[in-house]
């Protein structure tokens, strides 16, 4: 049965793009059929992959129904993928009201059970993409770095989370929260781990024992168009991710990361 994973936060900056990419290539990696929605006009993801956006269709002529999933779909070397562009950006006032916060789970369920993994990148916002997002997926995990204001994201998803709830139906449920970015020597990271499992504990949502620690070498990836685990897979990052997903899919890691 196919899971569907958004990676979401309404603040920017906190590692969704990567977290989405490294989720995807760690799962592909493990023998699981993966597909990747960028569903964020800025593309990130895509150009971070090497992924056609100017001469092939994109998630937004997929949900406007002017092409088909199939159509959209890019077989890359790190996962399939079907990308964005900046034309994701006019989606919110062309889709029509009826319907409109469905329309990704609409128009991507002939494809569905083609993947055992579909993971959604989300914009940092919580507009009408999110929401079609989150009305798709089965599950959520939140990538929030150690920073001050990195709390305050999560509280705001979490509404919405509940307004999908409650208002549309849905059955999604936040599969954990995820420390990016985190050096965990520093006392304010320390203080911003222990502020970020207080939240967590209010909303009852976990926190993964693994975090991502921080590294020049996944600015460099992208730079490459390429996924962590191609470009350096002995790196401490992938490693990282690697016991993440590792975890995600069950095999807990209690000590969180081998090394600090």
């Amino acid at each position: 049965m196919t899971k569907i994973i958004a990676i979401a936060n309404q603040k920017g900056g906190v590692g969704k793009t990567t977290t989405s990419g490294s989720m995807s290539a760690s799962l592909k990696k493990k023998g699981y059929k993966v597909l990747t929605i960028d569903l964020d006009p800025q593309g990130n993801l895509s150009d971070s992959v090497g992924a056609d956006t100017l001469n092939k269709p994109t998630i937004y002529e997929v949900i406007m129904r002017e092409a088909t999933p199939s159509e959209a779909i890019q077989h890359l070397i790190a996962f399939d993928i079907i990308p964005a562009n900046i034309m994701l950006a006019t989606a919110e006032r062309k889709l029509p009201e009826t319907g409109r916060d469905r329309r990704l789970k609409m128009s991507l369920e002939s494809i569905k059970k083609n993947y055992d993994y579909i993971i959604v990148d989300t914009p940092p916002s919580l507009g009408i993409l999110t929401v079609n997002a989150l009305l798709f997926a089965d599950e959520v995990i939140i990538p929030t770095n150690a920073g001050i204001f990195a709390t305050k994201g999560i509280q705001q998803l979490y509404n919405s989370i509940q307004d999908a709830r409650e208002l549309a139906g849905s059955n999604v449920k936040i599969a954990g929260i995820l420390l990016t970015r985190y050096n965990p020597r520093t006392i304010i990271n320390q203080d911003i781990k222990e502020l970020t499992e207080d939240l967590a504990k209010n909303i009852s949502a976990p926190v993964f024992n693994t975090f991502i620690r921080n590294a020049v070498v996944v600015e460099e990836a992208q730079a490459n168009s390429s996924d962590i685990f191609t470009y350096r897979a002995n790196s401490s990052v992938a490693s990282d991710y690697d016991s993440f997903v590792s975890e995600y899919l069950g095999g807990k890691n209690q000590n969180g990361n081998k090394e600090v």
